[in-house]
């Protein structure tokens, strides 16, 4: 365990999900936090660097699909401390614990720039959808909801991106 990282000990809390399968989805929540956050990073570094003819157009959309993660972070962050969890936010997490591809080097024209983000935005909808199973089998219906939402919200930002490439 790195020195900053907390302890798997559950903190108090008066939800009504057994103890273990709280902490089941919770770990399941803290590994799609990683991939948002990592999802977040990446959305900046496409924003702070695209290139090209669309760039303000594009400049634009990745910053505001850069807010809409950093929303879905702050909330699947807030599930898994409301479940009893530590929230495992921090950067080194994130790298360690993603599903997403690293961004590719070089890449900074605009249609490929968009290119990167669809195939990220894509494997983050399905870390998403990833997590519902687990948390539907113990009965957690609000981080199913949760999840479903944010599944839902990253698969409208793949359309943005996608609708860009045909």
């Amino acid at each position: 365990m790195r020195p900053n990282e907390r302890t798997t000990t559950p903190l108090a809390t008066r939800i009504n999900i057994p103890e273990g399968s709280r902490e089941q989805v919770a770990a399941g929540l803290n590994k799609v936090l990683a991939t948002l956050s990592d999802l977040h990073a990446q959305t900046k570094f496409a924003h702070w660097n695209v290139r090209g003819p669309n760039f303000i157009a594009l400049h634009k959309l990745f910053d505001e699909l850069a807010e809409l993660v950093e929303e879905l972070v702050d909330e699947v962050a807030e599930r898994v401390t409301a479940l009893g969890g530590g929230a495992q936010g921090t950067l080194r997490s994130a790298e360690e614990h993603s599903d997403l591809d690293d961004f590719p080097d070089g890449v900074f024209d605009g249609m490929e720039v968009v290119a990167a983000l669809s195939e990220r935005y894509g494997q983050a909808g399905n870390a998403c959808r990833g997590g519902i199973d687990l948390a539907d089998e113990v009965e957690d219906v609000g981080t199913v909801d949760l999840l479903t939402v944010a599944g839902r919200k990253l698969d409208q930002a793949l359309y943005f991106l996608d609708a860009h490439l045909r």
